[in-house]
């Protein structure tokens, strides 16, 4: 007898029940928790270079100002540093958003939420925060959006 379950072997006829494997499951709440970590290490880099801008902001007593070149660089900098943030923001936003789903309804996690179709496991392997299943998502961004 195999120990891996295939989507298919727990499916019941009637096309109920959870659309991934708990091995899949399992994989994918190991790569959220991963990507996960990742983010918000990324967060913590922005947040311990953006105290350190601060306080070499706070101590910088020289007689001489800085030349608007620089204070424009500097200035450039920090959107980037800030966009780069809100980025890493809304992606840990996202994969916590997926975390929820999972936990909350496993059987369901991986479901397309606008077509109600199953999403590949390769997608979701790839992507594992995925809201979508391919067709629906190339549509969407057909229509630019």
């Amino acid at each position: 007898m195999s120990t891996s379950h295939t989507p298919s072997n727990d499916r019941l006829k009637d096309g109920t029940g959870p659309l991934l494997s708990r091995e899949q499951l399992k994989h994918l709440e190991d790569r959220l928790l991963q990507e996960r970590k990742k983010a918000l290490r990324g967060l913590g880099v922005f947040n311990e270079a953006a105290r350190l801008d601060r306080s070499s902001d706070d101590s910088d007593l020289s007689a001489y100002t800085d030349h608007m070149a620089d204070q424009g660089t500097e200035a450039m900098e920090r959107e980037k540093a800030a966009l780069f943030a809100t980025k890493e923001g809304r992606y840990l936003y996202r994969i916590e958003e997926a975390l929820r789903r999972l936990y909350r309804d496993p059987d369901n996690f991986g479901r397309c939420h606008a077509t109600g179709k199953a999403i590949a496991f390769e997608r979701l392997d790839a992507l594992p925060h995925a809201r979508y299943c391919i067709e629906y998502k190339r549509e969407l961004e057909a229509r630019g959006g």
